[in-house]
C-alpha cells in the first residue's frame, strides 16, 4: 500500500469521525468563518478523539502505521 493510499484512507476515516461525532459536513477549508469555525461540545470532541484513537489501534493491529 502506498503512502498516497494510506493518506486517502486516513482522510476518509477522519472525515467520517468528524461527520459522526462533531456533525461537520466536511473537513475541507472553505475560506468562510461561518463554514470553517464551529462550536463543539467537549463531549463531542472527546468522542471524536476516542474514535480516532480506536481507528489508530485498529490500524496498528492490521499492520498499518
Amino acid at each position: 500500500m502506498t503512502n498516497n493510499i494510506k493518506h486517502t484512507q486516513k482522510d476518509q476515516i477522519l472525515a467520517q469521525i468528524a461527520k459522526d461525532e462533531l456533525h461537520l459536513e466536511t473537513l475541507e477549508t472553505r475560506k468562510s468563518d461561518s463554514l470553517d469555525f464551529h462550536d463543539c461540545a467537549v463531549w463531542s470532541i472527546k468522542a471524536a478523539l476516542e474514535a480516532a484513537y480506536e481507528a489508530g489501534q485498529q490500524s496498528a493491529t492490521k499492520g498499518g502505521k
